[in-house]
């Protein structure tokens, strides 16, 4: 009892002083801030820098950095944070440019940004650079190419959408229940990428669902959440302190993390022993991890490491796409009906097949549009190795870290035009030459519009989730019509787990069609 009174007495002795001062410095400095350098920007105040503000929109970081973007002249905006750090936030395409191509060498992921997502992705090729990164890329480029998109096509995702997620959502529409679309959509991605990089089905989808692979499921899950909750976290010591100690959410991460490497341990063992078991191991690799063990890399976290990866980009970033894109089609009803139009003319009989899905130009354009207003990475940063001088005249010093922001960009009136705040496809195409009836896609170049990155780090699976989610659209809305359980008027709330989603879910009811 009197050590507790002798604590406690210090604590009141050292605590009181200390927050006197603390708030003594802060109303000071609420007195003279530096005055913002345009309009709905945020104070600058000596020391703390813009922290305030950030505080007060914690709960709103996207739409706010966002705002910040928007309201700047050159669509340029640095952030100071506390004790002189700077931060950029660019939605100006001359700099993306600059970023992700031209001085691509200065502008790496960084030690921020590999030391927060260590724990889940480890080395893998999102979070690394280098010769690690080159090569991790060059034996996954062969996974994309014509005749594997084909084949992911015509088998992978025919026989997820026609077995499982057709019979869902047929079930849904019969017993007339609420179901989560966000939840079937990230079940059915995962299914996907889980037999493109492993070889192996998840059967995430499956109503039958073996106990063991869900659990590998809702690990993964779990460890993503909370690996991109990191960086939310104003000071990093926040959850560095947490790890040390292995309390609260990274106690959880760690329980998690571990679940998800013990099971993809397990499958890379099992492809091991099946290719050794093979004569010509190089003619059974048909999947990625296939490859990269046929390919000599032996290093079996290395491997896991690599897996994850795609995991985590082949089952967010579609699953992210189709849940907005169903919103704003309810929102859209003619842009809609002139989607389904398009579809009943390719598949009026038959479901969708690969030749068909590459013919639906406006499919693929209001999937464009979509991805504009909600990307699936509303933003992405770099950190400076050297340094630099954007485009527009920001200075750059090394160590900097530069976020360039899609999410800010596809509300760009300098860029879309003052009709921006319309979901309208037909930004995206032109009239045939020949005066004909058809559609042509015009795209936009990959620094207006970097979605999908751009660049040396051009997303290899561009094409394949185009192809993915243009398959998913057609069968859906050939037999269904989504239609969101909210009441009329609520809108989703846009949050980002590393990956954009709505808060909460998307709640739908699922009518059968005629």
């Amino acid at each position: 009892m009197p050590r507790f009174d002798l604590f406690s007495s210090l604590s009141h002795f050292i605590l009181f002083p200390s927050l006197f001062i603390v708030i003594s410095v802060v109303f000071f400095f609420f007195k003279s801030p530096s005055p913002p350098s345009s309009k709905n920007l945020p104070r600058v105040y000596p020391i703390f820098g813009s922290y305030f503000s950030f505080f007060a929109n914690r709960k709103r970081l996207i739409d706010w950095t966002a705002d910040l973007v928007r309201n700047s002249p050159s669509a340029t905006y640095v952030f100071h944070r506390p004790l002189g750090d700077r931060r950029v936030f660019t939605g100006n395409p001359a700099n993306v440019q600059h970023i992700l191509k031209t001085h691509f060498a200065k502008y790496e992921k960084g030690e921020v940004f590999k030391t927060t997502l260590r724990d889940v992705l480890g080395d893998g090729i999102f979070n690394s650079d280098g010769e690690s990164w080159k090569i991790q890329r060059q034996v996954s480029s062969h996974e994309f190419n014509t005749r594997s998109l084909r084949k992911f096509v015509e088998t992978v995702v025919d026989a997820e959408v026609n077995e499982r997620l057709v019979p869902l959502l047929a079930s849904a529409a019969k017993s007339r229940s609420v179901i989560d679309m966000q939840d079937i959509l990230q079940r059915f991605a995962f299914d996907n990428i889980c037999k493109i990089a492993f070889g192996f089905d998840a059967k995430y989808l499956s109503p039958s669902l073996p106990q063991p692979r869900a659990k590998f499921a809702e690990a993964f899950e779990e460890a993503v959440r909370i690996s991109s909750e990191r960086f939310q976290k104003f000071f990093s010591a926040t959850w560095r302190i947490k790890r040390f100690f292995n309390v609260g959410s990274e106690k959880r991460l760690r329980v998690a993390i571990s679940e998800v490497r013990e099971f993809a341990k397990k499958i890379v063992r099992e492809k091991k022993r099946e290719l050794s078991e093979k004569a010509s191991p190089e003619s059974a690799a048909d999947d990625l991890l296939s490859r990269f063990l046929s390919s000599g890399h032996s290093d079996e976290d290395f491997v896991i490491d690599i897996v994850i990866s795609f995991i985590l980009a082949g089952r967010d970033t579609t699953s992210a796409a189709l849940t907005w894109y169903f919103w704003l089609l309810h929102k859209n009803p003619k842009v809609e009906a002139k989607v389904r139009v398009e579809i009943m003319e390719k598949s009026d009989t038959h479901a969708a097949r690969y030749d068909d899905v590459k013919e639906m130009v406006y499919t693929h354009a209001s999937l464009c549009e979509s991805m504009r207003f909600y990307p699936p990475v509303p933003l992405d940063t770099k950190e400076a190795v050297s340094d630099d001088v954007l485009e527009d005249g920001t200075v750059v010093k090394k160590g900097m870290r530069v976020t360039y922001h899609p999410y800010a960009m596809g509300r760009l009136e300098q860029l879309w035009g003052k009709d921006w705040p319309e979901f309208r496809p037909e930004r995206w195409l032109r009239a045939a030459e020949d005066g004909g009836e058809k559609w042509v896609f015009v795209n936009r170049d990959a620094f207006s519009y970097p979605v999908f990155q751009a660049g040396p780090r051009i997303c290899l699976g561009k094409e394949m989730a185009f192809l993915q989610m243009k398959r998913v659209v057609a069968e859906v809305l050939r037999r269904f019509k989504v239609v969101p359980a909210a009441e009329e008027g609520e809108e989703p709330l846009f949050i980002s787990y590393l990956s954009s989603k709505m808060k909460g879910g998307f709640p739908v009811r699922i009518e059968a069609r005629e």
